[in-house]
């Protein structure tokens, strides 16, 4: 039997931060990967889907092109250079991973899918090797649910969808979060006609009410149907490319018909097949791996990082999830879980970025709350951009004068969110970043001014 100082199954992104360190210091290293290097996020996910962002982007500001005074004439999407161009990129990620990590001098590469057989050893295949340490870092997939005629549609999930050699002609999506969103407006700008289902009574329902009706304003300017309070019913499929989904909303048996189904309602750990009943490892009510501060499963040699432990939804928070493990593993540094402010960017256009406490988990909370908004319509850069759509909030612990969340709906949402992050790492009072002076002309620097709207939530 093979032994190894650490067994990492799983190839998200925290294996490229922590792996070349765990190298280096010689430690002896069994990777074990069953689908294709990389994780959700290279393969599957920010590459794929942001490379596709960016090409409908580029096809949305073309048909805008009169708006600023360029002509562009008429043009038309290519959509195989759309695909080839994704390909390209997601598949040289994934591959040079592959060789880098399989390259490193101390590390042993398993093709396959990792089973425990005990608490120190896993079953790859046909051999069964030991770990003194093992990092479970196997991240989620889609999920579903078991409507009616499920099984007689040609549904896809955003893996499949990726996957189309052709433009849907009609889109329906069910599901109004993240995934459905960023796919919904992109194969729009494409030339899709979209249609998004949600069951709850708003679109992105994690965040504040006008913030998901700003983002659902964008999204129906450009043409996509939103139906909300929508109980997807019954799936029903009559021939190739005609498929038809039947809702129930208020009261009211619908239904509306496509040429392709995505479905994207939400994701599910891959904990499932680990055996983890065989190496005493727990897991949460929804099949994720519980851990403590420092990613610690129940069973202290066994941790778990990235999507699979439930603690975020990332590639950033895997990754921090990797930095926390590594410091502890290590004795090389402190952080630990409660350390992070949550923080997060959706990739529609434009982009949504959100730091720490939303509005209504403020309101929820016994804190001494400030907030102000600004609509992007009132800021200068944007004006110049003819990008106006979305605001920006922010809230503010009155009686510690600490930042407690941020949101920007808003050109550069997804870049100027992370300015708030290292300050509030600081804890430092909202009235210093007033006190800051950004570059002029930028949608950033309003943003200490903003902090003169501050009032107590009514």
């Amino acid at each position: 039997m093979n032994k190894f100082d650490i067994i990492w199954i799983g190839t998200g992104q925290a294996t490229g931060s922590v792996i070349p360190k765990l190298n280096a210091a010689g430690k002896s290293i069994a990777i074990v990967e069953g689908d294709r290097v990389g994780g959700s996020c290279v393969n599957f996910g920010c590459t794929p889907t942001k490379t596709i962002v960016a090409s409908a982007r580029a096809a949305h500001m073309a048909r805008r092109g009169p708006d600023f005074g360029v002509e562009t004439g008429e043009f038309s999407i290519n959509f195989e250079t759309v695909r080839d161009r994704m390909n390209n990129i997601r598949n040289n990620g994934s591959s040079g991973m592959s060789g880098w990590l399989r390259g490193m001098e101390n590390v042993t590469f398993y093709d396959g899918y990792a089973a425990f057989e005990s608490d120190h050893t896993v079953r790859i295949n046909d051999e069964v090797i030991y770990g003194e340490t093992i990092v479970i870092h196997t991240g989620t997939r889609s999920r579903t649910f078991p409507f009616e005629g499920l099984d007689s549609v040609d549904w896809i999930d955003n893996r499949g969808l990726l996957d189309l050699e052709e433009l849907p002609e009609k889109l329906l999506i069910i599901g109004g979060s993240y995934i459905g969103m960023e796919f919904g407006q992109a194969y729009r700008r494409f030339g899709s006609e979209v249609t998004i289902i949600e069951g709850g009574p708003q679109l992105m329902g994690r965040e504040d009410a006008d913030i998901a009706a700003a983002a659902e304003a964008i999204l129906e300017q450009e043409g996509i149907q939103v139906i909300k309070g929508a109980i997807v019913k019954k799936l029903a499929q009559d021939a190739p490319k005609d498929i038809e989904v039947f809702y129930e909303q208020d009261g009211e048996v619908k239904s509306v018909k496509g040429t392709d189904l995505l479905i994207a309602v939400g994701r599910l750990p891959n904990s499932d097949k680990l055996n983890l009943e065989a190496a005493g490892v727990e897991t949460n009510q929804r099949g994720y791996i519980s851990v403590n501060e420092t990613m610690q499963t129940n069973v202290p040699h066994i941790f778990a990082v990235g999507d699979v432990n439930g603690e975020g939804a990332f590639t950033h928070t895997s990754v921090n999830d990797g930095e926390i493990f590594y410091d502890f593993y290590t004795g090389s540094g402190d952080r630990k879980l409660s350390d992070r402010n949550m923080i997060y960017a959706m990739f529609i256009d434009p982009p949504l970025g959100r730091i720490g406490m939303s509005e209504k988990e403020a309101r929820a909370s016994d804190k001494n709350v400030l907030m102000a908004t600004r609509p992007m319509s009132r800021i200068s850069r944007a004006k110049e951009k003819d990008e106006t759509d979305g605001l920006i909030k922010i809230l503010v612990d009155a009686d510690t004068e600490e930042f407690l969340g941020v949101t920007i709906l808003g050109i550069g949402g997804d870049e100027i969110i992370n300015v708030f992050a290292p300050f509030m790492m600081t804890k430092a009072s909202y009235k210093l970043f007033r006190k800051t002076v950004l570059t002029h002309p930028t949608v950033a620097e309003l943003l200490p001014w903003i902090l003169d709207d501050l009032k107590p939530l009514e």
